[in-house]
């Protein structure tokens, strides 16, 4: 094919729905089981260099140790150490637009994980904010289990 030709193929623009099944895994779905039955988060501590992940991980990133069966339980509080302001609307977000998703790392983890923030105005939001859980009422299957963090 030479590279004009090209130019004469027929493109056809659209969108591409997929339905699919998402398997969290071992890790995955004690991780999301326990928030949901319990309503606690739980990460894995790495026993070598103490540092502690959520969401949980087999291996620890540093020394890569094998770190899946040292569950701990971490506080539903955390601090906002990063954000973004999600102005786009999309039928698959999980909110209205505008709203906050923060990197917020939980007080006992090293790792962030993001989530949605509410409880303080888009413009207002900063780093080091204190943030806590909020549980869903209704059951969801997904990382939804934590409705929302809300500022404290």
């Amino acid at each position: 094919m030479q590279k004009d030709d090209f130019s004469k193929s027929y493109v056809v623009e659209g969108k591409l729905a997929l339905p699919y099944t998402y398997f969290a895994g071992r890790l995955g779905s004690t991780f999301l089981t326990t928030i949901r039955d319990q309503q606690k988060i739980m990460g894995v501590r790495c026993n070598q260099c103490s540092k502690v992940f959520v969401p949980p991980r087999q291996t620890c990133e540093r020394c890569l140790s094998d770190i899946r069966e040292n569950w701990v339980t971490l506080e539903n509080t955390g601090e906002v150490i990063n954000f973004t302001v999600v102005r786009e609307h999309d039928k698959h977000l999980p909110r209205k637009t505008p709203y906050i998703l923060g990197m917020i790392r939980l007080d006992g983890a090293d790792t962030p994980m993001v989530h949605i923030i509410e409880g303080v105005n888009p413009e207002s939001v900063s780093e080091g904010m204190r943030v806590k859980a909020v549980f869903a009422a209704e059951s969801e299957g997904t990382i939804l289990e934590i409705d929302h963090f809300i500022i404290s």
